[in-house]
């Protein structure tokens, strides 16, 4: 009898060709399944069945699932850290790219243009100053959190001409060793905020984590700075 699967969420079919259909049985609405598994859909107050005895998320964080309720039912909970770190990295570096350039603001800028060339000639060289911005070789990245896709986003930076600083205190020794020679490791995260031009969150949702970055923390950054948010909360 084939295991059966539950799935809460689209997952690729490239990660489902790895379960060979003599052996499992895999879809959105299986009856009475062996295992949910899912990406963003929160189990939280969801009831499940009793024949569930896993549970398997297709990302990092578990946040969205009961693992200590589920724990003392006997139900592991799997994920897949790093399976996604190159995509989260491709984007934070996108967002770093809209911040510094201003692109977003001086697309909506160009949208708004209208008139003959002429009229709109003179309105972009009367405006465009405003959507400058600032190259992003020689300004300082502050990442928080040298995970998977903290480290990648580091290296990253630093191959681009930034200065980089990362702060972790739990950094593991697998992922300090992938990091860029260039980063600098910081361990006061106040020094941190304080010193970089742009901060980006790579931390998983827990109570150690839980409202790291607030008030004060907002106040001793630079005026300019810019702060990216990829993690959760």
């Amino acid at each position: 009898m084939p295991f059966r699967i539950r799935t809460l969420n689209a997952i690729s079919q490239t990660g489902l060709s790895r379960l060979p259909a003599d052996r499992y049985l895999v879809g959105h609405d299986v009856a009475q399944p062996d295992a949910l598994l899912l990406r963003s859909a929160s189990l939280h107050n969801q009831p499940i069945e009793k024949s569930v005895l896993a549970v398997a998320r297709a990302g990092a964080g578990t946040n969205n699932i009961p693992v200590p309720e589920y724990s003392k039912r006997g139900i592991p909970v799997f994920n897949t850290p790093g399976a996604n770190a190159n995509a989260v990295k491709e984007l934070v570096i996108a967002a770093l790219f809209l911040a510094a350039r201003n692109i977003v603001p001086a697309a909506a800028f160009a949208h708004r243009l209208d008139g003959d060339d002429a009229s709109m000639d003179k309105a972009v060289e009367a405006g465009k100053k405003a959507y400058v911005g600032f190259e992003l070789p020689g300004r300082t990245l502050g990442v928080i959190g040298l995970g998977a896709i903290g480290v990648e986003v580091a290296n990253a930076a630093a191959s681009l001409g930034m200065r980089v600083l990362g702060y972790d205190p739990a950094v593991t020794v697998e992922h300090a060793w992938k990091l860029n020679s260039k980063v600098e490791h910081v361990t006061n995260l106040d020094q941190l905020l304080k010193r970089a031009d742009i901060i980006t969150l790579h931390v998983p949702l827990i109570d150690a984590t839980r409202g790291l970055i607030g008030a004060a923390q907002l106040a001793g950054m630079r005026k300019s700075a810019v702060l990216v948010n990829f993690a959760r909360g």
